[in-house]
């Protein structure tokens, strides 16, 4: 296993400088930034859009394509020499997670080749999903070496001259606390106290054996001018059809102890073709094919295989302004709902199932402990979260959120309905749940935005709370599990629903508000009222609602360009402060209400097209999306963003229907 905190790189996009950590593991997939050369913005900032994401479902990477900050961080570049000037572009191979950034120039074109070894064995594959799903390994399986040992724990990076040729600089400076370098021909190694890394390389010369000089690669021990640690080095020269692959992996990892051009070679073959195999199952063949694929593949890639669980990004702790420090990422039970829908509706029906498997464990121990379901988890399913620049996060520290229990519930009620039937003892945890909502309902908190300055009745997270009760009626019904407090979940979804039609609501503003106690501020969270069947897209409150946050900020709603911001923060004294973007999701939720309420009212529909398409343009060029997108266009805070690329696919999905007359 890579180890999570010691084999991170980090430091490219000055937000990183934010990131601040213990040594002991921490709750999010390991991430590491790989540079393949130098450029700035204007503002002096790396944008977020310029990178791509690789991984193997126990860590990834994001790899540049352009963009280093050697002062703040580890980093491992592969490019262009210095000073040549050279047109950079980057995709995915087809049908995979692999990706190539190609360089040009009048002298010649280099690609590099950037992926995770998965073995494409689906035997072994049926073999640990049934182990994951059935919790047999569950928190034993992230300390372990051993258990998946077809799964190669390398970074391979494959660079190869296509035309002319190419001269290539590499430089390799991990961001350890402590370490050694130890240089030896074309072998580096990397050694701390809790890991040791190894670097080779292999030449392949192609079909001109003896025709043209051989590239010569000697890495060499350089110091680092950040304390980091002395890092590795080399330039060496490329001719037409010649190749080195570069393979960092665990020292420990031996196995081959040479790596080959043909090992390369299988490698590289398998892992696409697992791919491949794995996007053949998706069901979605609409309109927009591409971006919901690319979307699917993100996901796939913050999949924390081991557990099931899903990561919110990759990035840690990216701020949502320029400068900013607010923002943390881990599995948050906010997105129960929405992944298991898209994964089931999408075909993939194995990660749905891990995923509902993992949520019902953290159930389980929360039951245990005889407390509140925590906001979050780490990938392994802990809930004991280190202190990490955390002390604003009321939300998790004192406060109970109160809108998770619906979009755990309804993550629940749709496996039920679309995949594996709940089973009598989750049944008896939803009963639990629900009877715990109808004592907590009255209650106050800060809702999904985590606002810190004081609690309050949110709208959104009343929508959730009926929706709590709601789904677990549902359930008793369809699967006619025994419910004695049936009468007393009526009253209470009654009565939530009431409350919110009489204190949610603003007649004279003609639209659902954020609060009881703000009368005249709009929420976009409120968006998902039609999406959970709350109230119904034709609904006069409703669409009275759409029409105000379709109106530009300055006429009191919440668009601009076509983008949709999840609150006024001029207006609302938050405790977050800043000039924030315009949020992705609450864009994507608009344009699946547009297109609910397109279905009664015409004149949305068309609306709900323009604004799709609108916001899949701000995407970057490998329609990645992450969580905000700035006044000026760039994408703010962590990236991708799994809520972005979630709310993004169910958008599509359902916009499609509609167009389609279904």
């Amino acid at each position: 296993m890579f180890n999570t905190c010691d084999f991170r790189s980090h430091g490219a996009a000055d937000p990183l400088a934010h990131y601040t950590q213990s040594q002991e593991t921490i709750a999010i997939q390991h991430t590491f930034l790989l540079h393949l050369s130098l450029q700035r913005t204007q503002s002096g900032k790396w944008p977020v859009e310029d990178y791509g994401l690789i991984g193997n479902m126990r860590t990834c990477a994001l790899v540049a394509t352009d963009g280093v900050n050697k002062d703040k961080g580890g980093h491992f570049s592969i490019g262009p020499a210095a000073g040549q000037l050279c047109t950079t572009k980057q995709h995915y191979l087809p049908t995979s997670n692999l990706l190539e950034t190609r360089h040009l120039n009048e002298d010649g074109v280099m690609n590099v080749v950037n992926f995770f070894p998965r073995p494409n064995n689906k035997v072994n594959d049926a073999a640990y999903h049934g182990k994951v799903v059935h919790g047999k390994q569950r928190g034993e399986m992230c300390n372990t070496s051993d258990e998946r040992p077809d799964l190669k724990k390398w970074l391979v990076r494959r660079v190869e001259c296509m035309r002319g040729e190419a001269d290539v600089e590499l430089e390799l400076f991990p961001a350890f606390n402590k370490h050694t370098t130890e240089i030896g021909g074309q072998d580096a190694i990397f050694r701390s106290e809790k890991l040791s890394l190894h670097l080779t390389a292999t030449v392949d010369e192609g079909d001109s054996v003896g025709e043209q000089e051989s590239p010569v690669v000697v890495f060499q021990k350089t110091p680092s001018t950040s304390h980091l640690g002395d890092g590795v080095t080399a330039r060496f020269r490329l001719l037409e059809g010649q190749s080195v692959s570069f393979v960092l992996r665990d020292y420990d990892d031996q196995d081959p102890a040479v790596i080959t051009t043909p090992t390369i070679n299988e490698v590289q073959k398998e892992t696409h073709k697992y791919w491949y195999r794995w996007i053949s199952q998706s069901k979605y063949k609409g309109r927009w094919e591409d971006v919901v694929i690319r979307s699917l593949f993100i996901l796939k890639l913050l999949t924390f295989e081991p557990t099931g669980a899903i990561v919110a990004a990759p990035t840690f702790s990216l701020p949502e302004d320029f400068g900013g420090k607010n923002d943390i990422v881990y599995s948050w039970v906010r997105d129960s709902s929405f992944t298991i829908y898209i994964l089931l509706r999408m075909g993939f029906m194995h990660e749905a199932e891990a995923y509902t498997s993992f949520i019902f464990q953290q159930i389980a121990e929360a039951k245990a402990k005889k407390g509140a379901l925590p906001i979050m988890f780490t990938i392994r399913g802990e809930t004991d979260i280190p202190e990490i620049e955390l002390m604003h996060f009321e939300g998790y520290r004192a406060s109970k959120p109160l809108d998770i229990y619906g979009e755990l519930m309804d993550g629940i009620y749709l496996a039920n309905k679309f995949g594996k039937p709940t089973s009598y003892d989750q049944w008896l945890s939803v009963r639990e749940i629900t009877d715990y909502v109808c004592q907590i309902w009255k209650e106050k908190d800060m809702s999904i935005w985590e606002v810190r300055n004081q609690k309050q009745n949110f709208v959104y997270s009343k929508i959730m709370l009926w929706i709590a009760v709601d789904r677990a009626l549902r359930l008793a019904d369809k699967s006619c599990f025994p419910c004695p407090r049936r009468l007393e979940w009526l009253r209470v979804r009654d009565e939530i629903m009431e409350e919110v039609m009489d204190k949610g609501y603003n007649h004279e503003l003609g639209a659902f508000i954020q609060s009881y106690g703000n009368k005249d501020m709009l929420d976009s969270a409120v968006l998902i009222a039609p999406l959970v069947f709350f109230v119904s897209p034709s609904d006069p409150r409703f669409l009275g609602t759409l029409d105000r946050i379709l109106k530009p900020p300055e006429k009191g709603g919440l668009t601009s360009t076509g983008l949709v911001y999840r609150y006024n923060s001029t207006k609302s004294d938050d405790g977050v402060g800043g000039h924030e973007g315009a949020f992705s999701m609450c864009t994507f939720w608009l344009v699946e209400a547009l297109t609910r309420a397109g279905t009664y009212e015409s004149k949305y529909l068309p609306q709900a097209v323009t604004i799709f398409e609108n916001i899949l343009s701000f995407g970057n060029h490998l329609h990645m999306f992450s969580e905000e997108i700035a006044r000026s266009g760039e994408q703010l805070g962590n990236t991708p963003q799994a809520f972005s690329h979630l709310a993004l696919i169910s958008a599509a999905f359902n916009l499609d229907r509609t167009l389609g007359g279904r």
